[in-house]
C-alpha cells in the first residue's frame, strides 16, 4: 500500500488472518511493557515481530548473569548495562519498522505516569506485587487495558484487566505479601509472556475473547491449566467507580 511505511512481506503469514486493517491497527498502537525480565522479554520480542508501531519499554535494572536462563534478549556482553537501553537497540535492529522508546525508571516515578497516559495498552512484566498494584491503579484510573501474568517455579497465572468490564488486580490480590521470586524455570516465564503477547494482539485488533473476569492458573509441571471465575469487588478502592 502506497503512503504507508510497512514492510508487508515481513507480516505475510499473519496478514492472512489479521488482514490489512488489523496490521494497520498494530502499526498505529502504542504498547507499554513494564519490566523486561522473564515475562517482558518474550512479550517485547513477539510484539516487535508482530509490528506494534511503538513499544514503550520500562525497566530500572541492569543486566545480571542470573537473568540468562530466561531473558534471551541479553547476552554476556550486556552485563551491567540498563536492560531497557539494550533491549531498544536489539528490538529496533530486529524490526526496523517499529519505534522503541526505552525508559530506565521506577513505576513510582512521576515520569512513569505520563507513559501510562500515552499508551493504548499496558503489559505487566513485573516480579513484585507492590509495583503491579501501582500499575493496576494507574491503568484503571486512566481506563487503559492491563494484561497481567506472574510466574514462580513451574507455575503461572494470567488475566486481563479492562476497566469497567471486570475485576482489577486489587480486587483479588490486595493482600498479597511482597516478596522476591527466586525460583523461575525459564520456559515457564516464556510461556506466560507469550500468552501476554497473544492477548495484546487480540485486544488491539479486536479478535477472540479476552481473559476478563477469569484467572488462568498454570501448573506446567503437571501440564494443567485451571480457570477461576473472578468477580469485581464492589468495595474495591481502585475499580469500584465502575458499576457492573
Amino acid at each position: 500500500m502506497q503512503g504507508i511505511d510497512i514492510d508487508w512481506e515481513r507480516y505475510d503469514r499473519q496478514l492472512h488472518d489479521l488482514g490489512v486493517e488489523g496490521q494497520l491497527k498494530l502499526k498505529n498502537s502504542k504498547v507499554l511493557i513494564v519490566g523486561l525480565g522473564g515475562l517482558g522479554t518474550p512479550v517485547a520480542v513477539y510484539l516487535a515481530a508482530a509490528g506494534i508501531g511503538t513499544l514503550l519499554i520500562v525497566d530500572k535494572d541492569v543486566v545480571e548473569k542470573t537473568n540468562f536462563n530466561r531473558q534471551f534478549l541479553f547476552s554476556p556482553s550486556d552485563l551491567g548495562k540498563p536492560k531497557a537501553v539494550v533491549a531498544k537497540k536489539k528490538l529496533e535492529e530486529f524490526n526496523p519498522d517499529i519505534n522503541v522508546e526505552a525508559y530506565v525508571l521506577d513505576v513510582f516515578s512521576d515520569e512513569f505516569v505520563s507513559l501510562v497516559e500515552k499508551a493504548d495498552l499496558i503489559v505487566d512484566g513485573l516480579d513484585g506485587w507492590r509495583g503491579r498494584l501501582r500499575v493496576n491503579e494507574l491503568a484503571v484510573k486512566m481506563k487503559k487495558p492491563l494484561i497481567h501474568a506472574a510466574v514462580e517455579a513451574w507455575y503461572g497465572q494470567f488475566m486481563t484487566v479492562v476497566p469497567g468490564k471486570g475485576p482489577c488486580l486489587h480486587c483479588i490480590f490486595s493482600g498479597v505479601q511482597e516478596r522476591r521470586c527466586i525460583r523461575i524455570i525459564g520456559p515457564v516465564a516464556g510461556a506466560l509472556g507469550m500468552m501476554e503477547a497473544i492477548e495484546t494482539i487480540k485486544l488491539l485488533v479486536g479478535k477472540g475473547e479476552p481473559v476478563i473476569g477469569r484467572l488462568l492458573v498454570f501448573d506446567l509441571k503437571r501440564g494443567r491449566i485451571d480457570e477461576i471465575k473472578i468477580k469485581r469487588n464492589p468495595k474495591c478502592p481502585v475499580c469500584s467507580i465502575y458499576s457492573e
